[in-house]
């Protein structure tokens, strides 16, 4: 038996049980929920996205939604493949998506990326779950890589044979109605809640097929904190979104 405790920035209490044996988990995974998985590192449990997603999915009556995740910092897919923990978990079957996110990888990083995400894909694809990749983005003094970012995850979910998540691409979108969305924290790097609000309106429209327009901009999560954007803000990010999803069409 294992037990997995998360470092968050935003606080989530407990830990997720993991039974793994012999490449099986009892994750007790309702067949009738939307059952999420997310592989990845701090860019996914900074503002607890996870949660966040599942919390607007259920918002507009998409859910039941079971999210989880497995999450480390620093971690890429060659790591998480090389622990050896999120392959049972993703053999264990029940999931109906798989999330995939590394750092943004738009240079050194982008062999692996793409080698990962197709050694993944073809395992979350066998248990019958839909592979996806969340495209980051890069630190803000590196704002050069951004088309290489985009590129390689891309790339990836081409590799992966599974959704292409443009994350990333939404701030963009949203920049060019206001540049001065403060998506960035103040490492440079990691997200703002209103960049992590970004992310999961863009991971929303995607998996449910549901405009994000509309959705709410005051809300509690599993975890605890409430989300609090405002209602001008929140129009920008949801029009964004639609926006990026549209222009990425896949």
């Amino acid at each position: 038996m294992r037990y997995l405790c998360l470092l968050l920035l935003v606080a989530i209490p407990g830990c997720l049980n993991l039974d793994i044996e012999e490449g099986q988990t009892d994750l007790g995974l309702d067949p009738d929920n939307v059952n999420i998985l997310f592989i990845g590192n701090s860019l996914t449990f900074t503002n607890d996205l996870p949660n966040m997603l599942g919390a607007l999915i259920d918002s507009a009556d998409q859910g039941p939604v079971d999210v989880r995740w497995k999450t480390e910092p620093n971690l890429g897919l060659q790591d998480h493949w090389a622990h050896g923990e999120v392959l049972p978990m993703i053999q264990g079957g029940g999931w109906d998506f798989v999330i995939m996110q590394q750092g943004p990888s738009a240079t050194e990083g982008r062999p692996s990326l793409l080698e990962y995400s197709k050694r993944f894909g073809e395992a979350i694809r066998e248990s019958g779950a839909e592979p996806a990749l969340y495209m980051v983005w890069p630190a803000d003094d590196r704002a050069f890589d951004w088309d290489g970012v985009r590129e390689s995850y891309a790339m990836a979910a081409d590799s992966a044979m599974g959704l292409f998540l443009p994350a990333g691409e939404g701030w963009r979108v949203a920049w060019e109605a206001d540049s001065t969305l403060p998506f960035y924290s103040g490492d440079g790097f990691h997200p703002t809640v209103l960049g992590t609000y970004m992310v999961a309106l863009v991971i929303f429209e995607q998996l449910t097929g549901v405009t994000p327009i509309g959705l709410p901009d005051k809300f509690q999560l599993k975890s605890g904190p409430t989300v609090l954007i405002t209602p001008e803000r929140a129009v920008v990010l949801q029009e964004a979104a639609r926006e990026v999803n549209q222009r990425e069409r896949r």
